[in-house]
């Protein structure tokens, strides 16, 4: 897949990530889904791709700087990623991710985080190629009423 363009998320590519990240979860996705799209496209201090092949857009990555936590320095977290199942497999996840980390490398940030299902075994395979490891946090959960 060399003819693939890893390129900066626009808000105009809103509408195909939404498309992609449904035939994902094979569910319809609700509008503040888009809402954040469009909001990170607009933040030009996150660090968001898209992968797209002859102008269509096949493939996205979601991230951003954290500059404040629990006793953790500046680093990096991966909200999202989708592949549209078509490409997946490819190598596409894959291109996105080193095209973030290095952006990230280039602003002396040198962890990234990410949070992936346990019942999630192709997503938590994925991150560990890319060399991800179980960090010193632990995900906490709480149902509101």
């Amino acid at each position: 897949m060399n003819n693939v363009l890893i390129r900066r998320l626009k808000i105009e590519d809103t509408d195909e990530i939404s498309q992609i990240y449904e035939a994902i979860i094979q569910n319809q996705v609700k509008a503040d889904f888009k809402q954040l799209i469009e909001l990170h496209a607009k933040r030009e201090e996150d660090v968001c791709f898209v992968a797209e092949l002859d102008g269509r857009v096949i493939g996205f990555m979601i991230s951003y700087i954290l500059t404040l936590g629990f006793d953790i320095e500046k680093s990096a977290w991966i909200a999202t990623l989708g592949v549209n199942p078509e490409f997946m497999g490819q190598g596409i996840g894959e291109r996105m991710a080193r095209e973030t980390f290095k952006l990230y490398q280039k602003e002396g940030i040198h962890n990234v985080y990410t949070s992936v299902r346990w019942d999630s075994p192709d997503l938590l395979s994925f991150f560990k190629t890319l060399g991800f490891n179980r960090s010193n946090f632990l995900n906490l959960h709480k149902m509101l009423d």
